[in-house]
């Protein structure tokens, strides 16, 4: 039985009706993992369907800034990714954001090319920053942030983040997860790689093509059970002050 799955979620310009980037991020997902075949989607009526012509139709089915599940129909091993679109009313900068987001089974073959994934699929969107990290650990970062003039605390003594749309550039991450990517604009905005400061993370990082970063926070799936987790997440929040927007103006 699979305990846990794997989120994959990532933020890049809105589609605009551009059809190529949902084709990439699909062919990323299939290149990475053997065998992959994501030819499948749910109907209205919560059918499964199968796709034949399946990157003529996915590049023509955008619609609402976003594009619709495509999955491998597979209930013992179910792989998913789809494009949702933030408006530009609560998206950094007043601008608007292609939220996409892909799920499969948190296991070892997932583990191992977790990094490969996450990197395929946010150069595929040309996103500004994304991240890739177990559900149950997602949950938990999600409650970081916090809506202005409602209670709320954190979990486990972690900072407070603002909401997307008080955040002043597409660039700026909203949070950390476990595998994190930022584009070269992302780096450049929150000021990383500095060799000396960054000599940590570097150790775990990796260069993409595009000149972005793969930067990964512990060698095991963050889990916020277990305190060196959590440690290792704050001091890359203290270091990064910039994300979340938790900085000065």
């Amino acid at each position: 039985m699979i305990k846990d799955t794997l989120g994959i979620k990532v933020y890049g310009p809105e589609l605009a009706g551009e059809g190529s980037r949902p084709v990439a991020v699909v062919h990323a997902m299939e290149r990475v993992l053997p065998g992959l075949c994501l030819e499948w989607t749910v109907s209205d009526d919560h059918q499964i369907s199968h796709l034949p012509e399946r990157d003529a139709w996915l590049a023509q089915a955008t619609k609402n800034g976003g594009f619709p599940l495509v999955c491998n129909n597979d209930e013992h091993y179910p792989v998913m990714i789809s494009g949702l679109a933030i408006s530009a009313r609560s998206g950094p900068g007043g601008q608007a954001l292609l939220d996409v987001h892909a799920k499969l089974p948190l296991d070892a073959g997932s583990i191992a090319a977790a990094a490969d994934l996450l990197e395929g699929v946010a150069e595929g969107a040309r996103a500004f920053w994304g991240h890739a990290t177990p559900f149950r650990t997602s949950v938990e970062i999600a409650r970081q942030t916090i809506h202005p003039g409602m209670p709320g605390t954190p979990p486990r003594g972690l900072p407070a983040l603002k909401l997307s749309g008080e955040i002043r550039s597409r660039e700026i991450p909203h949070r950390l997860g476990w595998l994190n990517y930022w584009s070269a604009a992302a780096a450049r905005t929150i000021g990383f790689p500095d060799p000396l400061r960054d000599a940590a993370l570097l150790s775990r990082a990796r260069r993409a093509a595009s000149g972005g970063w793969v930067v990964q926070l512990t060698d095991a799936p963050l889990d916020l059970n277990n305190p060196d987790h959590v440690d290792a997440l704050k001091r890359v929040y203290e270091r990064f002050p910039e994300i979340g927007a938790r900085s000065a103006p």
